[in-house]
Order: C-alpha cells, then sequence, then structure tokens
C-alpha cells in the first residue's frame, strides 16, 4: 500500500516542516507502508516553496511543485492529484490543524469499503466566525450539490486512486473538490479525529473569500440556483399581480382613498431588485461559460522539483 499525502501551501514558511516531520513519524508506526508527500506552493508570499526545495532534495519522498500564480486551495490540490501516485491520496492542511498524525484512522475505514473518507471534528478549534461559515456551506452544499446530511467534510480526507483519476479530468477553471467528489461517488464515510489549532498564524480565508468560494462550487457543478431564480420570479410575479388586483379593488371599493405612492414604490423597488440579481445569477453562469470556452487555465506550474 502507498499513500500520497497533498498539501497545498500558503504562508507556511514555518509550520510545513513540524507538518512533514509528523506525517514521516506516522507512517512509521506502520512498517511498511510506502508514502509520498506532494507539496504544492500556491504562490505564497513568504518563503515556503525555498524550504520544499530543501525538503525535496534531502527526502526522495518529497515532491515540491510551484504555481506560477495564487491559483487557490482547491486548484493547489488539483495540481497535487496530477501528481500524486499512491492507492490511497490523503489531503491535508499546511498548518498543523489537520491531525496528520491520525491519519491511518481514515485509511482503516476507507478499507471497510469506502470511496472517500472525511476526518470530522467533534470540537471544533476554529473561530465562531469559520464554523457559522461551514455550517451555511454545510446547508447549501445539502440543497445545491447533493452532499448527504449526513455526512460532515473537512479539508482532511481520504480517497481511493480511482476517485483522485476521475477528478483530475475536469478540465476547466473552476475546480471544486467537494463537487467533483460528490459527483463521482456516493460511497462516503467520516471518522472523528482531532482539531488542533493552528501552528502559527490565522486563515487566509476572508469572508469575500468564502463567499467567492461557494459561489464557485454552487454555480459549477449545479442548476439549482438556475431553477430556484425561475421560482423566484414566479413568486415576484404573482406577488406583483396580487398587489394590482388590490390596488383596483381598493380604488373601486374606496374611491375617496388616493393610490398609496410609498407601496408602489417599494414594490419597484423590490421588483427592480430581485431583477437585478436574478440577472446576475444568470450572468454568473454565462460568464463562467465564457472563462471555460477561452480555455483560461485550471493552474500553471512555474517550477517542480522532480
Amino acid at each position: 500500500m502507498k499513500l500520497s499525502f497533498v498539501i497545498p501551501c500558503y504562508r507556511s514558511e514555518n509550520t510545513i516542516e513540524t507538518v512533514v516531520q509528523e506525517i514521516r513519524e506516522t507512517v512509521a508506526t506502520r512498517p511498511g507502508t510506502d508514502y509520498e508527500i506532494v507539496l504544492v506552493n500556491d504562490c505564497s508570499p513568504d518563503g515556503v516553496w525555498q524550504v520544499i526545495k530543501k525538503l525535496a532534495a534531502a527526502d526522495n519522498k518529497i515532491k515540491g511543485i510551484c504555481l506560477a500564480k495564487n491559483f487557490g486551495q482547491h486548484s493547489a490540490l488539483m495540481a497535487g492529484y496530477g501528481h500524486a501516485t499512491g492507492d490511497y491520496i490523503i489531503s491535508l492542511d499546511d498548518d498543523g490543524q489537520t491531525p496528520a498524525s491520525e491519519s491511518f484512522k481514515l485509511v482503516d475505514k476507507l478499507e471497510e469499503g469506502y470511496d472517500v473518507v472525511y476526518g470530522y471534528y467533534q470540537h471544533s478549534a476554529q473561530h465562531l466566525f469559520r464554523r457559522f461559515g461551514t455550517w451555511v456551506n454545510k446547508k447549501m452544499a445539502e440543497a445545491i450539490i447533493g452532499q448527504p446530511k449526513t455526512l460532515r467534510t473537512t479539508s482532511f480526507f481520504i480517497m481511493r486512486k480511482f476517485i483522485v483519476d476521475e477528478i483530475v479530468r475536469y478540465p476547466n477553471p473552476f475546480a471544486y473538490i467537494s463537487g467533483l467528489v460528490f459527483r463521482a461517488t456516493k460511497n462516503l464515510g467520516n471518522v472523528e479525529v482531532q482539531h488542533r489549532r493552528r501552528l502559527e498564524g490565522r486563515s487566509g480565508y476572508t469572508l469575500a473569500g468564502l463567499i467567492g468560494l461557494w459561489i464557485n462550487g454552487f454555480t459549477a457543478f449545479s442548476v439549482k440556483p438556475l431553477r430556484a431564480a425561475t421560482f423566484i420570479g414566479i413568486l415576484c410575479a404573482l406577488l406583483g399581480f396580487s398587489s394590482g388586483l388590490f390596488v383596483v379593488y381598493k380604488k373601486l371599493m374606496f374611491p375617496e382613498v388616493p393610490v398609496g405612492y410609498t407601496s408602489m414604490l417599494a414594490t419597484l423597488l423590490f421588483v427592480g431588485g430581485m431583477i437585478m440579481l436574478l440577472l446576475g445569477l444568470i450572468g454568473e453562469y454565462v460568464g463562467r461559460i465564457y472563462i471555460s470556452i477561452n480555455q483560461s487555465p485550471q493552474y500553471v506550474v512555474r517550477e517542480r522539483t522532480f
């Protein structure tokens, strides 16, 4: 059995060596297990690439990939998956929050017959803002891209090689790993692992970044938002028609009562706002089609160590 550990690296100059050493010590507890570590520098502004090159020069089990610009965590994972050769591929973070020491919990659970197994945290060490974002993401994923309601996803998970081979066939620039996994298999499992505080620094995801990630995932792998837009349009039309009937009725029954300027303005603003919102949603889909037709790259490799 060979394990591939794929780690996207960003602002982890001072933490990635600790994570790599923890992986080495963990694999050593299962004699006979082969492994490799694929480190993907997502154009980090610190010196993490120099650290990766040093690690790769000292250990032939480490592969280093440097992307030409910051493509984002999911594209960095896709770059790593494209160069992973293990029977099982484990994804984890570069900041020490995901417990590499518990990797064999994922392996053992996967060998029960699952295709993909996610580690989940009974007690999360994330801030309240990130926990709320995770909850919102879970609910939206259940409603839009078919995530099972009993499944708890995190950035610490393991996949069989055939799932990774299917994922890397995705050619478009808007990679969203969960969406790719859910469309490849429904044979998914969970296992509880410990969630630790990051070794240093803070998350690279801002509120705007999280919202952008959600939009990317839910428009790249589902047309349900467009269907929802259709229902919202029908609802607004019905409300507008009902309001019109009410105004006519009120004028006929109570001619002395003037037609309300405020209610008319509020209705126009509401309908106008909904139209702009739905046009923006449609524009998001059209824009993604345009970018995909132009064959915008999913990632570009500047340099590698192998």
